[in-house]
């Protein structure tokens, strides 16, 4: 696991589709959030096909450095169900990314889902199998989708 934080680059030229993770629509002067969240899956073809009816995006091949990757993004750029539903991630390389980032003495604790479809995301996470320490609960009135991270820091713990 690792988290990632993602912005538009001011300095690079615009790209000729929109721009994932929603970050088209996000305010200049936007609260910094956790805004999604990546499953892993060895079979993103098979799990694709397992979460619907739920539309995670279209399988698009990706490459940085020596990373690659297939990745499910919506031709809109948009968040699956906000962002509460994740999107999908088969990596193509034999080490994960994550092993040579430096570890800096922090734990993701808990990630919880708000969202008022909470019923269809959890059956989509089981049938593409997922197994990961994610939860979601059904939100009350008016009460936005969202994702909340609990982070263990050597600060103690941070909510975000």
């Amino acid at each position: 696991m690792f988290l990632e934080i993602i912005a538009v680059n001011p300095a690079a030229p615009a790209p000729n589709r929109p721009r994932w993770f929603a970050l088209d629509h996000l305010a200049a002067d936007a609260t910094p959030r956790v805004a999604a969240w990546v499953a892993a899956c060895e079979d993103i073809d098979a799990a694709v096909a397992a979460a619907a009816p739920l539309a995670l995006g279209n399988i698009e091949a990706m490459t940085r450095g020596q990373a690659s990757w297939r990745i499910t993004i919506p031709a809109d750029g948009s968040l699956p169900l906000q962002g509460v539903a994740p999107s999908l991630i088969q990596w193509t390389v034999t080490a994960h990314p994550a092993s040579r980032l430096e570890d800096r003495g922090c734990t993701l604790v808990a990630l919880e889902g708000v969202h008022p479809q909470a019923e269809a995301i959890t059956a989509m996470l089981a049938a593409v199998g997922f197994s990961g320490d994610f939860s979601v609960r059904q939100g009350g009135p008016g009460e936005p989708a969202q994702l909340v991270a609990r982070i263990r820091t050597p600060q103690g713990v941070r909510t975000l």
